[in-house]
């Protein structure tokens, strides 16, 4: 890792390709799901409620998968990890494209969950080998580009096929999609002693820091919003708008273009200010929830602030995993991979508690009012822990 260009020219160009296509898979499998829920739940005879459990499922199968794959694995080498993890996803999205009822669904969505924390974990890693040291945030922010172009490209041509075809056609092709990764990571990701993995002690001991843990819960909480807006995208497009369902893949787009812009801004704030723009942002969605609540009605409003709402939250998302790396230094791939953990910690709370107020009689608005509380309440798990590292001037003083 001493080497700061260890990989140059069109390689790494290359390389950085490769993996930003996993994550463009892992993905399109995660957020297609939130499209194609009212398929498969029509299909399946399956309620709103019941549906999401395939949503949930998955980001369970996210936080149970990160922790223990990157520790199992942690003395394999980051390519050869990379390259297996997709191979599942692989398998995984064929299991969900011929499920035939819930327990099969939350099956297939459950183990396509796995990889995915694991993956951007090693992913991490070897694109900060290959852009060279310093430059962490920059990244992040390219692995990351994958799922930015998910949001825009994979989500709404699923739920566009799901819509014509069939929503087992759309997780065919992703994981079809996912086996293609596999090969072109084989091909392209290079093959080097310094992504040999470590030892499984040297990634448990990061376990210790508790400051990793209030980032994860700070993490968890405020991104869940995102995740409360874009499960029920169709019913605000419908229930709430009055638009058509064909209306729905360009929803989901427009999140996905804001998510793009974001990540962008996101990438030059993580190297520069990170904790300063995890907090702007945090604070700039609650102000873009409470509009769109307010005049969600008005189609344009709705369609121009979903586009917003990607931008603010995806400006701190980089930044993230950065801090967290900076707080545990000795296992940055556990450190990336817990980071994705949180993430889809938030995908199961915007999903299950979005989903259980409409159940409730709270109205179809009311996913983004349970998501604006869970981004305060983050805010305010974050503004302590900034006050102690502050305070402590070292993130891992903090010891459990």
């Amino acid at each position: 890792m001493s080497d700061p260009q260890p990989v140059s020219g069109r390689f790494r160009t290359l390389a950085l390709l490769a993996l930003a296509v996993g994550s463009f898979v892992i993905s399109t499998s995660e957020f297609a799901s939130m499209g194609l829920l009212p398929l498969f739940a029509e299909d399946l005879q399956l309620s709103v409620p019941q549906a999401t459990y395939g949503i949930t499922a998955y980001a369970l199968g996210v936080v149970v998968g990160a922790p223990v794959i990157t520790i199992m694995a942690a003395g394999v080498d980051k390519r050869g990890l990379l390259i297996a993890l997709m191979a599942l996803a692989f398998g995984a999205n064929l299991l969900t494209a011929i499920a035939n009822d819930l327990d099969l669904l939350v099956l297939g969505r459950f183990l396509s969950g796995l990889p995915q924390g694991a993956y951007f974990g090693a992913a991490s890693v070897v694109a900060g080998y290959i852009v060279g040291q310093g430059r962490e945030g920059s990244a992040v922010a390219l692995v990351m580009s994958g799922i930015t172009i998910s949001t825009i490209i994979g989500a709404p041509i699923s739920t566009q096929l799901g819509q014509l075809f069939s929503w087992r056609m759309a997780y065919g092709i992703i994981g079809i999609c996912g086996l293609g990764s596999a090969v072109l990571l084989w091909c392209c990701v290079p093959s080097t002693r310094a992504l040999r993995g470590g030892t499984v002690r040297r990634e448990l001991s990061a376990l210790r820091r508790g400051s990793v843990w209030v980032m994860m819960l700070a993490t968890a909480l405020a991104i869940a919003s995102v995740f409360s807006i874009y499960t029920f995208v169709d019913l605000f497009v419908t229930r709430v708008a009055g638009m058509s369902s064909s209306v729905t893949p360009y929803a989901l787009a427009l999140i996905g273009i804001g998510l793009a812009i974001g990540n962008v801004i996101g990438g030059f704030v993580a190297d520069r200010y990170p904790f300063r723009g995890i907090f702007s942002s945090w604070a700039a969605v609650l102000v873009v929830l409470a509009v769109m609540a307010t005049f969600a009605h008005n189609p344009v409003v709705l369609m121009v602030f979903f586009a917003v709402m990607g931008i603010t939250m995806q400006i701190s998302i980089p930044s993230i995993p950065v801090r967290m790396m900076k707080m545990a230094p000795e296992a940055p791939t556990l450190m990336g991979a817990l980071n994705m953990a949180a993430f889809n910690v938030a995908n199961a709370l915007g999903a299950a508690i979005g989903g259980q107020a409409i159940g409730a009689g709270f109205g179809p608005l009311s996913p983004i009012w349970t998501g604006f509380i869970m981004t305060a309440a983050g805010l305010m798990v974050a503004g302590l822990l900034y006050r102690h590292l502050k305070k402590t001037g070292n993130a891992r003083a903090f010891q459990l």
